[in-house]
């Protein structure tokens, strides 16, 4: 199963490094040097990226990636997606893939069904559900303890506990 790792930034320097913006816990795993990423997010892109070289920058990942040799060559890469191949059984507790969320159905606490799951959404302030609604409407949901306290994988169900009025924004 593939799952986001992260994203490309800008280039940095001009000998084709790019900078990440790191969606994984384990970056020094994701991002070692032979890693293969897999870039997604527009038509153009290439099918796989190889790790040539990783380090810290004050504060931020910069990454040298096979086949990347110049700046030009680096803007072409900029906002890019990238996905790895992971196992989906290791996890750490609290922590899901976003495939293994898509599709799940979602019910409130008195078990009337919400939606189910379209896509998970990261975003710089939090990660959003975006819950397909039963008559079509889309409905994000912050996916925060408080409003999600129950996600039961084996049942393929996720409990919300939505604050008032927040669907009916959808």
């Amino acid at each position: 199963m593939r799952a986001v790792v992260g994203r490309i930034g800008r280039p940095q320097g001009v000998r084709g490094e790019v900078t990440v913006e790191v969606r994984t816990d384990a970056p020094e795993e994701r991002f070692s040097p032979g890693a293969r990423l897999f870039p997604v997010g527009r038509a153009g892109l290439p099918g796989t990226l190889t790790v040539r070289s990783r380090r810290w920058q004050g504060g931020r990942l910069v990454v040298a990636l096979a086949g990347v040799e110049d700046r030009t060559a680096a803007e072409g890469l900029r906002g890019a997606v990238l996905e790895a191949e992971v196992d989906p059984g290791v996890v750490a507790d609290d922590e899901y893939h976003d495939l293994a969320l898509i599709g799940m159905t979602v019910r409130d606490p008195d078990g009337a069904e919400v939606g189910v799951v379209a896509e998970v959404l990261h975003l710089p302030g939090q990660d959003l559900l975006a819950v397909r609604r039963p008559e079509g409407a889309e409905l994000l949901v912050p996916f925060v303890r408080a409003i999600v306290p129950q996600v039961d994988l084996e049942r393929r169900r996720i409990v919300v506990d939505l604050p008032p009025g927040l669907a009916e924004l959808a």
